[in-house]
C-alpha cells in the first residue's frame, strides 16, 4: 500500500521570452498520524497496532454478539479477530477502509466458529455455567405445551456499558434498523434462527448499513449472492420477530418506560402473579435460557410464574436494576426461606410494548450477574 506520495510542483515563468519551465525539487507531503501508525503496525509495532484498532473494539465485539448471541463467545471471537488482524496487518493494502477490513475478519471468524468442528467446540464452551443440571425439568402437568422447543439455549444478555461510547453508534445509510433496535434481545434472538451466512448478510446490510457491494466485499461473495441471501433473511426475520415490538418499545429512560418498569418491579418483588399477568399482552412470550422452550399467552405465563418462578410463594425476590441490550433488565436475587442473605439467581429482561410487557426472558445462569459488576449475594 502506498502511504506516502510525492507532489511535484511545476511553475511556469512568463516574465520574458525564452524563460524556461522551472522544475522545483519534489516536496514530500507529511504522513498523517493514522498513516504513520499504520506504517508502524505493518512493521511489527504492537503498540501502534493497538492504537489503530482500539476505536473499533467495542463495535466489533457487538458485531460478534449479534452473530453468536452470547456475550461470552463475543469476547472470545473479538480476541481471535484481533489476533488474525495482527497476523495479517502487513498484507493490508488499503483497498477498503481499515474498519471494513476488520469487519471482514470478524465476520469470517464468526462464520468459522459456527461451522464444522469449531461449531462443536463452541457448543462445548457455551455449556451452561451456573445452572446445575441445565436440563429441562419435568414441567407441571397444568402448564400448556411450549409453542417451540428450539430456542437458542446459548443466549445471553449484553451489558449496556459495552455499547456506550461506540465510535459508530449510528448505522450506515442502508440500515433498516436503528442502533437500539438491532441490539435488542428480541432481534438478537430472532437472528439466531437464521442460517449463519444469511445472518451475516442481514447484520451487515440492515443493522450496520453497509451497501450491497461493501457487504459482498466483506463476505467475499458476489453481489447477486448478497442480494439473494438478504431477501431470504428478511423474509425469515419477519416471521421470527414478535409482532411490532421494536417500534412499540418506549424510549430508554423515558417516563413511559419508567412507569411500566416500576410497576413490573413492584409486582415481581411481591410475588404478585395476578398483577404481572395483567401487564402482559395477549400473545406475550416467555423464555428461560438455557431451556430451549418458548411459551406464549397469559395462561402459560401464570403457570410458569406460579410454579417455576415463585414456586408457589416459597421464594422472595429482590430485583437490582441494570441495563442490557438497550433495555431495562434486572439481576435476580432470591431469599430462600429464612435465609438472611439473597443469592443470585440469573437475570430477567422484560420486553416492553407501549404500556404493556410483550415478552419476558428469564435467564437461569447464576453467573451472569458478575458481567454486570454485581456480587453473588446480597445482605438481607
Amino acid at each position: 500500500m502506498v502511504i506516502r506520495r510525492d507532489i511535484f510542483l511545476c511553475v511556469g515563468h512568463v516574465a520574458g521570452v525564452g524563460d524556461a519551465l522551472e522544475v522545483r525539487e519534489p516536496v514530500t507531503e507529511p504522513l498523517s498520524a493514522e498513516a504513520t501508525l499504520l506504517s508502524l503496525a505493518q512493521a511489527g509495532d504492537g503498540e501502534a497496532f493497538g492504537t489503530i484498532t482500539e476505536p473499533f473494539r467495542r463495535e466489533l465485539q457487538a458485531h460478534c454478539y449479534r452473530m453468536l448471541g452470547s456475550a461470552h463467545d463475543a469476547e472470545d471471537l473479538l480476541q481471535e479477530t484481533l489476533i488474525a488482524a495482527w497476523r495479517g496487518i502487513g498484507q493490508f493494502e488499503g483497498r477498503s477502509s481499515l474498519r471494513a477490513w476488520l469487519y471482514r475478519i470478524a465476520t469470517n471468524q464468526c462464520l468459522n466458529a459456527l461451522r464444522g468442528s469449531k461449531a462443536r467446540a463452541l457448543a462445548e464452551r457455551r455449556g451452561s455455567p451456573g445452572v446445575p443440571g441445565a436440563g429441562v425439568p419435568a414441567l407441571p402437568a397444568a402448564l400448556p405445551e411450549p409453542v417451540t422447543d428450539d430456542e437458542p439455549t446459548w443466549l445471553e444478555p449484553y451489558p449496556d456499558e459495552l455499547l456506550a461510547g461506540l465510535p459508530d453508534a449510528m448505522p450506515g445509510p442502508e440500515a433498516r434498523y436503528e442502533a437500539r433496535e438491532s441490539i435488542s434481545l428480541a432481534f438478537i434472538t430472532a437472528l439466531q434462527h437464521l442460517p449463519p451466512r444469511q445472518r451475516a448478510t442481514l447484520v451487515l446490510r440492515d443493522a450496520l448499513g453497509y451497501r450491497a457491494a461493501e457487504a459482498a466485499e466483506i463476505l467475499g461473495c458476489s453481489l447477486d449472492t448478497v442480494n439473494g441471501s438478504l431477501k431470504r433473511a428478511r423474509a425469515s426475520l419477519s416471521g421470527l420477530l414478535p409482532g411490532d415490538t421494536l417500534t412499540q418499545a418506549p424510549l430508554p429512560g423515558s417516563p413511559a418506560e419508567r412507569e411500566v418498569i416500576d410497576r413490573f418491579t413492584s409486582a415481581f418483588e411481591r410475588g404478585d402473579v395476578t398483577t404481572l399477568v395483567s401487564m402482559l399482552t395477549d400473545d406475550a412470550w416467555l423464555t428461560m435460557p438455557p431451556w430451549p422452550l418458548r411459551f406464549r399467552g397469559r395462561e402459560a405465563a401464570a403457570g410458569l410464574l406460579t410454579y417455576l418462578v415463585f414456586r408457589g410463594g416459597t421464594l422472595r425476590f429482590r430485583l437490582v436494576p441494570v441495563r442490557a441490550n438497550g433495555q431495562q433488565a434486572f439481576a435476580c436475587y432470591v431469599f430462600d426461606g429464612d435465609s438472611p442473605s439473597a443469592g443470585s439467581q440469573g437475570m430477567i429482561v422484560p420486553t416492553l410494548a407501549g404500556k404493556q410487557v410483550c415478552g419476558v426472558t428469564r435467564f437461569l445462569d447464576n453467573g451472569l450477574v458478575s458481567r454486570f459488576g454485581l456480587p453473588a449475594s446480597l445482605p438481607g
